[in-house]
């Protein structure tokens, strides 16, 4: 298969109970994890940015995808993540890009396309619509930071989508979290919410719920089904980039063989299993990593 990825690379100062530690962040983590689930035979190209200066952090990733759209740029965005245990992460950016530039010919030679909006400023709409006007395939579209505006100290709060329907419209799967979810429509309720985006065109909505796991609406002969997933139970060491993981891993199954719930089962645990990760190299396993638990369940 060959899948393309749409995303800004960032560099993560992450603060959870301890020193400051600083990672590879943004499409790092999306990249990783679908150069460590996908088969030998698979190419991975993924349209991003970097920088000379933090260029080796984003390696154990970038060195396993094609290059054709990695360019390069000045400085890449820096964000200063709070994480906590009971309560959303907190964000501040000492840097945005602009959104990404690119001239990709012949879309339709990739099986999936995967959008996932690590600034909330990676693509306009003018570009989606482009891509989706050329492209008859499977768009996946993260809608991360995309749900947290830019106040003038550079923090990011959550804030309603101007407009969403018209992305929406563009896109076959949505993923979220449950307060990202709320900031692509004016309901509340999930069901109501994803009833909407099923009239704009969009097929799924997943919702990712933390502790909680995982849940994946759909339509199904002309109603509204759904199926859910718990998570694993494990002990997290890092809560970055497991929504990443989980999107990555979700959306390569599913364009590989259509099994909704398999899929779903596979980036529920590839999620679980990236919070026991403590090192980027770690990814290297992760396809090993997820088949021994999904064996033994």
């Amino acid at each position: 298969m060959k899948i393309l990825v749409f995303g800004h690379s960032v560099i993560d100062k992450i603060n959870y109970g301890k020193a400051e530690i600083i990672k590879p962040g943004g499409i790092f983590y999306t990249t990783a994890a679908l150069a460590g689930i996908a088969d030998p035979g698979d190419d991975i190209y993924v349209c991003t940015t970097i920088d000379k200066v933090n260029e080796k952090l984003f390696s154990p990733a970038f060195k396993r995808v094609k290059p054709n759209y990695i360019s390069y740029t000045a400085n890449i965005p820096t964000v200063k993540l709070n994480i906590y245990d009971n309560k959303e992460r907190e964000e501040k950016y000492e840097n945005v890009s602009g959104n990404l530039q690119f001239n990709i010919n012949d879309l339709n030679r990739f099986d999936g396309i995967m959008i996932n909006m690590i600034t909330g400023f990676d693509l306009t709409l003018a570009q989606l619509k482009e891509i989706r006007k050329n492209y008859n395939g499977i768009i996946y579209f993260d809608v991360h930071t995309f749900s947290r505006g830019l106040d003038g100290e550079m923090k990011r709060n959550f804030r309603r989508i101007a407009d969403f329907n018209e992305w929406a419209k563009c896109v076959d799967i949505i993923q979220g979290n449950e307060l990202e979810v709320k900031t692509i429509s004016s309901k509340t309720v999930e069901e109501e919410i994803v009833c909407e985006l099923i009239s704009y065109g969009v097929k799924q909505l997943i919702v990712t719920k933390g502790n909680k796991g995982a849940k994946v609406y759909f339509s199904k002969n002309k109603f509204l089904s759904s199926e859910k997933i718990p998570a694993l139970d494990l002990k997290p060491v890092n809560k970055v980039g497991c929504g990443d993981v989980f999107g990555a891993v979700y959306f390569y199954n599913y364009i590989r063989n259509k099994n909704l719930i398999e899929a779903l089962t596979l980036a529920n645990i590839a999620a679980g299993t990236s919070t026991t990760y403590t090192d980027t190299n770690d990814y290297l396993n992760l396809k090993a990593d997820v088949f021994a638990r999904y064996n033994k369940a």
